[in-house]
């Protein structure tokens, strides 16, 4: 972290770009900052207005009297998918390419604008023919696919609320989002192919309804991605391609009030329940087409490619809603990074010209090291001249990675989003603006106009620059969670704590202003929330995976620095029996992982698994687990331990498998 602080590179963004861009020099950044401090109901009104359709204009901008539960432009009707697409293609973008999707074997299609309202509007039919009204749940458990990307706008057109489930997540945790949610359909995929595997998704959605308690499921739609055999139950489930077969590629979209709920998206918290984030629909996709224009300069010739699943928010934001509503051209990929060899993510970028390519910092480090060992897949193998602008996203990104980012992949020509945000902001928050902010390597730098952040000591008094402290949001934004589903008053806790005053957003992250531009340095996590490879994983829902393992009887998450996914899971684990050493350790830490890997997903499964006796514990039995974060690293406890019931316990821990 001291790096991160102490560090001096200052790159100033080519004056080319400056020329060009939506936001050009810092004045213009200032101005619309400005704008937003002297007047904010009307920086926002006029924003809505110009970059939203609305069927019925709104009268009301924000209100504020049910705070924390504020609403945005609540009386105007808007629908999503109508902004996304049919704006568009009245536009005369219709037989603009809209998205060019790579298969994992390396297969292109592509897709119009045209093309793709026909096929939303076909799916929306097939969807309301089957009794599916707005507000209704639909579970979309798919992998990353133009059939994807169709069945959530699909969801939308009719003011169906989607809710995504990321397609490596296992059948109990699948079963858990279906109940919490109420959902009445499912839309999945026979299998999923990654890495030239094909991997199952109708099986585990099977699995999940047989958990029990999803009687509200009354139809499974499953696309027919690799034709595996695969059981389907007559009179619930049925093919993709035939329930859209006759339908009609008119769909009259159903106009919502910008309050109602475009999707949920589950992320864990540090309670074992994962959140249902919800979001609305007008707000949301101000902010998506926002940061699209302002933090990615989109131009209408750009070739844009966020590598994200659409199972996280950022697949959300930025490829199945900003994308698409500001008419852009974008790719879409259904592989991973390093098949058939790590130098995929650069041929595909050569091959389809992208313009602005938009990663996580986990894939940078694992493409740092595969190109270290193999020049036939560093970047500077191919040609990547057709890209201007590189993003980061999902954790901080270190000033070494940002730098072979910037010089390897960008020529040194190439400024760097390096953006900060979350599954409840909805877009960017904190972000260098491309044409306008100096770059700083390892800074997210500062927030985007009309975004009133903070740093803030632990009673939500402001600290002084240089100074760390808990990341906040003073106002109100139009793309904020409104509420955690069925569950308002968790939503207060955890976002709105009155420790702060329940006034403030609480991000959930330390940050730290540096004394100069007062630019932002995220510094981790404040809570019991690990990111792991981008991903927000509970320490307490992997602690109630493990203990529900009937060999162990207590079991502590923790979270250590890893070079390659940002944040390594570390448990510590107590079993019923005696404590496990050498090669029987090592049987039960790989059990133990495998069983993590199916209860949750694979994702969680821990990095390294340490057994003990015990746990640390004070005399009244709370678990220390800021000293087992300390060991999990490999430091030295220099923390007082007097209060420890057990500190011999400590040394035991120590000892890695």
């Amino acid at each position: 972290m001291e790096q991160l602080l102490q560090e001096n590179r200052v790159f100033h963004p080519p004056a080319d770009f400056i020329k060009g861009a939506a936001i050009s020099g810092m004045d213009a950044y200032h101005q619309l900052c400005a704008e937003a401090e002297t007047d904010y109901d009307g920086f926002w009104a006029r924003l809505a207005n110009e970059h939203i359709f609305w069927k019925k204009p709104f009268t009301t901008v924000l209100d504020e009297s049910t705070a924390p539960f504020y609403k945005w432009f609540e009386d105007g009707l808007t629908n999503a998918s109508y902004n996304c697409l049919d704006l568009n293609v009245e536009k005369g973008l219709g037989d603009k390419k809209a998205i060019i999707f790579e298969a994992d074997d390396g297969t292109v299609s592509n897709v119009t604008y045209q093309d793709l309202l026909d096929r939303v509007s076909k799916m929306a039919n097939a969807l309301r023919k089957m009794g599916i009204q707005s507000g209704d749940r639909v579970i979309i458990y798919m992998s990353m696919s133009i059939e994807g990307v169709v069945a959530m706008q699909a969801c939308a057109r009719i003011g169906a609320i989607h809710s995504v489930v990321f397609g490596g997540f296992s059948a109990k945790s699948l079963q858990e989002r279906i109940v919490d949610v109420g959902a009445v359909a499912v839309i999945t995929a026979d299998e999923q192919l990654r890495g030239g595997k094909a991997l199952p998704l109708k099986v585990i959605v099977d699995e999940a309804i047989a958990l029990g308690d999803c009687e509200k499921v009354k139809n499974v739609i499953v696309y027919q991605r690799t034709g595996g055999n695969i059981p389907m139950t007559a009179g619930r489930d049925s093919w993709m391609h035939e329930v859209v077969a006759n339908e009609s590629a008119v769909c009259e979209p159903e106009w919502v009030s910008a309050e109602h709920p475009l999707f949920i998206l589950y992320t864990s918290g540090s309670t074992g329940k994962p959140k249902g984030v919800q979001h609305s629909t007008g707000g949301y996709l101000l902010w998506a087409i926002l940061t699209m224009k302002w933090t990615f300069d989109i131009k209408h010739d750009d070739v844009f490619w966020c590598t994200a699943d659409i199972g996280w928010v950022t697949g959300h934001s930025y490829i199945t809603y900003g994308p698409l509503a500001v008419g852009a051209t974008e790719i879409v990929f259904e592989g991973v990074p390093t098949f058939p060899n790590a130098g995929r993510f650069w041929d595909m970028i050569q091959k389809h010209k992208a313009t602005i390519f938009y990663t996580a910092p986990t894939a940078i480090r694992s493409l740092i090291k595969a190109s270290s060992n193999d020049v036939a897949v560093h970047p500077k193998s191919y040609d990547l001249s057709s890209l201007r602008l590189l993003g980061s996203v999902g954790e901080p990104i270190n000033p070494e990675a940002w730098m072979w980012y910037y010089e390897n992949v960008g020529g040194s020509r190439c400024p760097i989003a390096d953006t900060f945000w979350q599954t409840e902001t909805g877009g960017h928050m904190i972000s260098p603006l491309p044409g306008a902010t100096p770059m700083v390597p390892g800074s997210c730098t500062l927030p985007l106009p009309g975004i009133m952040a903070a740093i803030v000591d632990e009673v939500g008094h402001d600290v002084p620059n240089g100074h760390g402290g808990i990341l906040v949001v003073k106002r109100p934004w139009p793309s904020m969670i409104r509420t955690i589903w069925n569950d308002p008053d968790r939503f207060v806790k955890s976002y709105f704590p009155e420790e702060l005053g329940g006034t403030l957003y609480l991000a959930g992250d330390g940050a730290i202003r540096n004394k100069d531009n007062a630019y932002f340095t995220i510094t981790g996590r404040i809570d019991d929330v690990l990111n792991v490879s981008g991903h927000r994983m509970g320490t307490m829902e992997i602690e109630s995976c493990l203990v529900a393992n009937p060999l162990v009887a207590e079991a502590a998450v923790v979270g250590r620095p890893d070079e390659l996914t940002g944040e390594a899971i570390c448990a510590f684990v107590v079993l019923k029996g005696g404590r496990p050493t050498g090669d029987e350790a090592k049987k039960l830490a790989l059990d133990l992982r495998n069983w993590v890997g199916k209860e949750i997903g694979p994702i969680a499964k821990p990095k390294d698994i340490r057994f003990g006796d015990n746990l640390p514990k004070t005399r009244s039995g709370k678990i220390m687990r800021r000293l087992l974060r300390v060991i999990a690293k490999g430091e030295e406890v220099t923390q007082d331990t007097s209060t420890l019931e057990n500190p011999a316990i400590l040394d035991q821990l120590k000892q890695p498998l």
